[in-house]
């Protein structure tokens, strides 16, 4: 299951479990030249935008006033968004609960983590283990901060988001009752640095009570921008306990966890003092010498500060007397009731269940020295209606997932085939927490690639099974993997277990090898047939005759066709087909029909541009029909892919998604009169880009002054587009690519 904790002192929280697990347009990024394992880059984004800590900080010097954040203000609704306070909190500052606060006090360790009323035990387990590793630490917590000469009252912390770094400014006000902080504190009480970073994690996700229940590894992850990877002691390897002191040793960070078969079981205390389904911190590992044997020990620590295992090997018990003291020194043994404890390696694999390790570099324990891994990120969404087909078990919208290629070339060294390791990691749920959103439950699929091209049809998957795939699908942030595969190309398909479930996602892919990525749904490509020249009338055919008849009767002496005079043309002649089930066209759609045929400019149709527009409507009418599977007179949304191809229009996902939006109802399913309006839409905008990219075929250039006119033209319903007097009109001062130029 994908559980998540959260865990307060007084009174402990209850361990909620998000479910069981089951079985647009994704932008390519990579890292710069020399980007070595996860290093840390030198200039973190200033977050919110604008807020750059030490231009704020200059300014409230020299004007002589303490900062406020406006972004995130004293006041409830940075507390909670679903309830109200049960006690009237009051925001302090530091220096007004204390008479000499500190930031840092004696250096920053876990014992300066200690747990208030808030139920994130697992931010805290991730915190404490952060202070087991310097460079990590000094990363998220700039040192160079005090109450001492230049304070202004404002602070900056920063995190790891979705493969950048964000420095989060805060102000230093902080919620209290009876003059005691409420929230996360140290045992000293005169040093504020771990309350202050919990303030501007909560500040990132949005208020304190979205940072209620968790996962260790989330934490651990925003803290160092690593990659996790999760070990159930019941099948772990034989040699975990080296795994594990590797990790420590290159500075991992470790968490640990048991549990919970029923809600009953949530937060109840073993007989051995351990708690269920609460979130633990692993701070060391190491042997000690007891009556002639070496004694594997692990020590471990809970976030509350309190409350201990009472087993062999905790702090009072017997088998110490038989350690000498020296040993005991250089394991820093102590009987405090401060929340750490040692116990025997092999009890901690008996009591808990679940280790997770957030490893700096992927090869953290792997090999004995670091090398150079290449990262690929992807950006990408999962959006209801176009990109949101959900896992393999729904093979009629699991082909319409964001598809990524991946080409594998060069073997690992020294090893056969070739070992990569793929993070997906779904973004922004703590933040929407406050709109009702929870974790989904997310995985991945990998396929040898065929020689075909593109995005890779439904037909594919009904055939074809994958070669590796994620462990399981879970409802958890982030969900990775390691695997070797034969050189080769593949197909790499993200997706959530449900359809219809929208998210957006971060996929990393580290290779020990360069791997070449590409995204199959990132790019528009349009190809339009050439208009076919209408038939004289010597040699049409009597049912052609009988159209001219028809349009004659309508349009008169002119034989010219107004919108009005269209519509009833087209709806006498198409309720006639009995196994095209539609309502009506409506006026609107007859207005963007003329809008595209009509090459005069008068608002019109004469008989040979009707003839033109009536065989692309046939062959419209023909595709309609092929993806309206059920008969039912309507087209699901997730064919549209596939039916716009077969007209011309390979469409990148983004401009996917807002075609759905666009014209497609709540049912996600399109009419033929919205499937109509989407293609003369398509191709009008699509044949004003040829025409205007004069100098490239990927590209137009507009000025600001350009584009309203043009937005006009496009949306034009009364008269046709003279492409010629829009391009003479344009200058050189602004680019729009096909896709923008699409939905201007």
């Amino acid at each position: 299951m994908g559980y998540t904790y959260g865990c307060p002192s007084r009174p402990p929280a209850t361990l909620f479990s998000l479910g069981d697990p089951w079985e647009i347009d994704i932008r390519t990024a990579r890292r710069p030249p020399g980007f070595r394992g996860l290093c840390f880059p030198p200039c973190p984004l200033p977050w919110p935008q604008g807020q750059s800590f030490e231009q704020l900080r200059q300014g409230c010097l020299q004007a002589g006033t303490l900062f406020e954040d406006p972004d995130f203000p004293a006041c409830d609704a940075s507390l909670f968004f679903s309830e109200r306070p049960q006690v009237p909190f009051v925001w302090k500052r530091p220096g007004e609960i204390v008479e000499h606060p500190e930031f840092i006090h004696g250096g920053a360790t876990r014992t300066d983590i200690c747990q208030g009323e808030l139920g994130d035990c697992w931010l805290l387990a991730a915190i404490a283990s952060l202070t087991l590793n310097e460079k990590a630490l000094a990363r998220v917590v700039p040192q160079n901060q005090s109450f001492g000469p230049g304070y202004a009252g404002i602070f900056h912390f920063q995190f790891w988001q979705h493969s950048e770094w964000l420095d989060v400014v805060i102000d230093d006000r902080l919620p209290t009752f009876k003059d005691r902080l409420v929230f996360l504190h140290s045992a000293d009480h005169c040093e504020f640095w771990s309350a202050l970073l919990e303030k501007a994690y909560a500040k990132l996700n949005g208020s304190y009570e979205a940072l209620k229940e968790g996962s260790t590894i989330e934490g651990m992850e925003d803290f160092t921008g690593g990659v996790a990877e999760t070990f159930h002691t019941r099948e772990a390897p034989k040699d975990f306990y080296q795994i594990l002191e590797k990790a420590l040793r290159r500075g991992s960070l470790l968490g640990c966890s048991m549990d919970i078969r029923s809600a009953a079981e949530s937060e109840a205390r073993t007989p051995f003092g351990l708690i269920k389904g609460h979130a633990y911190t692993v701070t060391g590992i190491d042997q000690v010498n007891f009556r002639g044997q070496k004694i594997e020990l692990i020590r471990v620590r809970n976030p509350w500060g309190q409350v201990e295992w009472n087993g062999p090997w905790s702090d009072s018990s017997p088998e110490w007397c038989s350690v000498d003291l020296a040993e005991q020194k250089r394991l820093c043994h102590s009987a405090l009731d401060d929340g750490e404890f040692w116990m025997a390696f092999k009890d901690f694999k008996t009591h808990f269940d679940k280790v997770e390790i957030c490893n700096l570099t992927p090869d953290a324990l792997e090999e004995d020295t670091l090398h150079r891994w290449e990262v690929t990120v992807h950006q990408g969404s999962w959006v209801r209606g176009s990109t949101a087909g959900g896992c393999r078990n729904f093979l009629d919208t699991f082909w319409t997932n964001p598809q990524i290629k991946l080409s594998l070339i060069e073997q690992d060294e020294e090893q056969e085939g070739c070992t990569l390791l793929v993070a997906l990691m779904q973004k922004d749920r703590r933040k929407l927490k406050r709109l009702g959103a929870d974790m989904l439950t997310i995985g991945y699929a990998i396929y040898q690639s065929p020689e075909e091209h593109g995005h890779l049809s439904r037909d594919f998957f009904r055939y074809h099974a994958s070669l590796a795939r994620s462990k399981t699908f879970i409802n958890l942030r982030e969900v990775s993997d390691r695997f070797r595969l034969p050189p080769g190309e593949y197909i790499l398909i993200p997706s959530t277990f449900e359809p219809h479930q929208e998210a957006d996602f971060c996929l990393r892919i580290f290779s020990e090898k360069k791997a070449i990525t590409r995204d199959l749904d990132g790019t528009t490509d349009i190809h339009l047939p050439e208009p076919l020249q209408p038939t004289p009338p010597e040699q049409e055919t009597e049912e052609e005759q009988q159209f001219r008849a028809l349009f004659q009767d309508i349009a008169g002496e002119d034989m010219e066709v107004t919108a009005e005079e269209l519509e009833y043309v087209l709806n006498t002649v198409l309720q006639k087909k009995k196994d095209l089930k539609f309502k009506k066209l409506s006026l609107i759609s007859c207005k963007n029909i003329i809008s595209l045929i009509d090459t005069r400019g008068n608002g019109k149709l004469d008989f040979s541009e009707f003839r033109v527009f009536w065989d692309k409507l046939k062959r419209w009418t023909n595709l309609f029909l092929q993806f309206d599977v059920d008969k039912s007179g309507t087209m699901s949304s997730y064919e549209l892919r596939t039916a716009l191809k077969a007209a011309g229009f390979q469409l990148s996902s983004h401009l996917l998604q807002l075609v759905v939006l666009r014209y497609a109802d709540e049912e996600l399913q399109m009419d033929f009169d919205d499937f109509l309006n989407c293609l003369v839409r398509l191709e009008n905008a699509s044949r004003v880009f040829q025409a205007l990219s004069t100098k490239s075929k990927d590209f137009i250039y507009l000025n600001i002054n350009e584009v309203w006119p043009l937005q006009v033209l496009l949306q034009e319903r009364r008269a046709s587009l003279n492409l010629a007097s829009v391009r003479a009109t344009l200058s050189d001062n602004m680019v729009a690519d096909i896709s923008e130029v699409l939905f201007i």
